[in-house]
């Protein structure tokens, strides 16, 4: 892919949430904490694919992991300040979708 010279973080936006499944993660967890399990059940996308992602996401401060020392330990999963900023766009795309796809 050329990458552009107008809009370099456009363009690392695109990127990473263009990448299969990403934006549909971001979708699941506006309402927000989900645990593993509940994203995976929600999703046709293996659990490798999902954890790769998510690490992908908490990489980038969208996504935060929260461990729950309880028995058995329960991992949740939501949006950081930086993820929630992204409802706006991807309602935006959901909306666009629903009026012409």
């Amino acid at each position: 892919m050329k990458e552009t010279l107008l809009c370099p973080r456009l363009s690392k936006a695109m990127e990473l949430l263009g990448k299969r499944w990403t934006a549909l993660i971001v979708y699941q967890l506006m309402d927000g904490a989900k645990r593993f399990n509940e994203i995976e059940s929600s999703l046709p996308i293996s659990g490798r694919l999902l954890s790769e992602r998510l690490k992908e996401l908490e990489k980038e401060g969208i996504v935060e992991r929260t461990v729950f020392s309880e028995v058995p330990i329960r991992v949740e999963y939501n949006l950081t300040e930086k993820g929630l900023a992204l409802k706006e766009v991807v309602g935006g795309i959901e909306t666009w979708s629903k009026e012409w796809l």
